[in-house]
């Protein structure tokens, strides 16, 4: 591993569906437990406490006749163009998503070929030296895509590396769950390119893996609805336990790649982490101050695009930097020589997180 190369961000897209779904449009949803019992109390204060919660009121979802391959193929193009590179000399195309394409009105995957093959081949990339690969890793599949593209570009191996985030998690959601209004749909990308003695790049870097306990705090099950005879499988999740053990264990992997990189907590002028639930990323943030001794939190540190735009999975760290980046999102900006923490948390349960000197 060469430690005077610098894996450097040369480019960054996204795609952000243009259906808007507010919260209102679950008002005539029937909601049941997991237990399968029904929720008895009106629609309207299941949701006013959901929002209160996640401070989310309302998520986008991709086009009928867009899958999660479309969405990263317009969120790679974006990237593409706004690097200007030649995309014949791309290294490797890594693409993080958890459920392939999925057509609508269904819940049955499809990952063959890859979706890193499908794009690669709508990108009219001839180029067979650019090796093109999925990721599957919960929702810090991006970051996880950004950090394996680290080791290739240091180790000499790769130049340039596109990477995606890709889901439409609308399309495996239960309706008949209160968590299927957290999941929306979207893609991000950025490209890294190695560049030797540069001062912006990435700096270091830290992921983990629980699964003692943890492994099936997000599954895949039947629906919430008893009278709903189907195979379909939805997605899942033990919602206070994800929240628990989010806050224990995400500040503290954070901080240890702060220390790896030699960042204090005065050098971080942004948190980019994974928009899971607008009070637990907001909890982690404090929880991360906490650690160095800072009781009062700088929230403006930590942009936040959940309101609007939902969780889409691994596609929601991309796009929130795109955005800072092509200063589409008021009052956030990330100027030369800024140090960036990057953070998710997602099954598995995985955590990564990564310091970035742009």
């Amino acid at each position: 591993m060469s430690t005077n190369i610098k894996s450097v961000i040369i480019g960054t897209g996204s795609f952000v569906p243009s259906n808007i779904i507010p919260n209102k449009d679950f008002s005539e949803h029937r909601f049941y437990e997991k237990s399968g019992e029904p929720i008895l109390r009106e629609n309207s204060e299941v949701i006013q406490k959901f929002q209160d919660i996640t401070e989310i009121e309302e998520r986008r979802y991709a086009d009928k006749e867009h899958m999660a391959s479309d969405l990263g193929y317009f969120a790679a193009s974006n990237a593409i163009e706004s690097s200007g590179t030649d995309p014949e000399t791309l290294d490797y195309i890594i693409v993080a998503h958890n459920f392939g394409d999925i057509a609508p009105g269904s819940t049955r995957v499809d990952v063959l070929p890859t979706l890193a093959s499908r794009i690669k081949h709508r990108l009219g990339i001839k180029n067979p030296d650019c090796v093109a690969y999925d990721l599957p890793f919960g929702c810090p599949g991006w970051l996880q895509g950004m950090i394996q593209a680290d080791y290739y570009i240091r180790s000499g191996d790769a130049k340039r590396v596109l990477v995606i985030g890709t889901e439409t998690l609308s399309r495996v959601t239960d309706p008949h769950d209160r968590d299927s209004m957290i999941y929306a749909d979207g893609a991000g990308a950025t490209i890294l390119e190695g560049r030797e003695g540069a001062t912006e790049g990435i700096l270091a870097h830290k992921t983990q893996t629980h699964t003692s306990d943890e492994a099936y705090y997000l599954y895949s099950g039947k629906s919430s609805n008893p009278d709903l005879i189907s195979d379909d499988q939805f997605i899942k999740m033990d919602g206070r336990k994800i929240y628990e053990y989010a806050l224990k264990n995400v500040p503290l992997v954070i901080q240890q790649t702060m220390e790896k990189s030699g960042t204090g907590i005065d050098d971080v002028k942004k948190v980019l982490v994974h928009q899971a639930n607008g009070k637990m990323d907001e909890a982690i943030l404090k929880r991360l101050f906490k650690l160095y001794g800072i009781r009062e939190t700088p929230m403006d540190v930590m942009p936040m695009t959940i309101a609007k735009f939902g969780n889409s999975s691994v596609a929601t760290v991309p796009t929130l930097l795109d955005m800072i980046l092509k200063n589409k999102l008021e009052g956030h900006q990330i100027k030369k020589g800024d140090r960036v923490v990057f953070a998710s948390v997602g099954s598995g349960m995985n955590i990564n997180a990564m310091v970035y000197n742009f």
